[in-house]
C-alpha cells in the first residue's frame, strides 16, 4: 500500500509542477504589470501546493505520515484576480486563454484529489487532499467568474456589429 500512496503523491506533485510552469509561462507573455503579478501569484500558490505534497511524500516514504502537520497550511485566499478594465486588448485575449485553460486544470485537480482521497488509507493524506480539493475548487470558481467577465469585456472591445 505504501508504494501506491507514494505513486499517488508523486503524480500530485507532477500535476502541481505543470500548473506552476503554465502560470510562469503565461506571466512571461503578459503585457501589463498587473497581469504578470497575478499570474506569478498563481504560480506561487502552485509552488505552495508542491511544498505541502513534498512534505507529505517525505513523511510517507519514511513511515512517518502521522507526523505530517496540517496546522502549518495556509487557507486559500479569496480575492479578485484581475481588474478587467485595466487590461489592454492583448492582455485581455491572453487572460481569457489562460483562465480557460486554468479552469480545465483546476477541474482536473479537483477530480484527481477527490480520487486520491478515496484511495488513500492515510488519514493525514485524506485531510491534505480535502484542503487541496477546497483550494482548487475555490480557484476553479474564481477562474470561472473571471473568465465570464473577461469574455464580456472581450466581446465589448470587438467591432462585430450589430452585437
Amino acid at each position: 500500500m505504501k508504494e501506491q500512496e507514494i505513486k499517488l503523491i508523486k503524480q500530485a506533485i507532477v500535476n502541481e509542477v505543470e500548473g506552476y510552469e503554465f502560470y510562469q509561462l503565461a506571466a512571461e507573455k503578459a503585457v501589463s504589470k498587473e497581469a504578470r503579478e497575478t499570474l506569478l501569484n498563481l504560480a506561487k500558490e502552485e509552488m505552495t501546493h508542491i511544498e505541502y505534497l513534498q512534505d507529505l511524500f517525505n513523511k510517507v516514504k519514511d513511515d512517518r505520515a502521522d507526523d505530517y502537520n496540517l496546522a502549518t497550511l495556509e487557507p486559500p485566499k479569496t480575492q479578485k484576480i484581475f481588474k478587467v478594465a485595466t487590461l489592454d486588448k492583448a492582455d485581455l485575449s491572453m487572460a481569457m486563454s489562460v483562465f480557460s485553460i486554468g479552469i480545465q486544470m483546476e477541474k482536473a485537480s479537483v477530480a484527481f484529489y477527490t480520487e486520491a482521497k478515496a484511495s488513500t488509507e492515510i488519514p493525514k493524506a485524506r485531510e491534505l487532499y480535502d484542503i487541496l480539493i477546497d483550494w482548487e475548487t475555490l480557484h476553479m470558481h474564481q477562474f470561472t467568474e473571471e473568465y465570464q467577465q473577461l469574455q464580456d469585456e472581450w466581446w465589448a472591445t470587438q467591432s462585430f456589429a450589430p452585437f
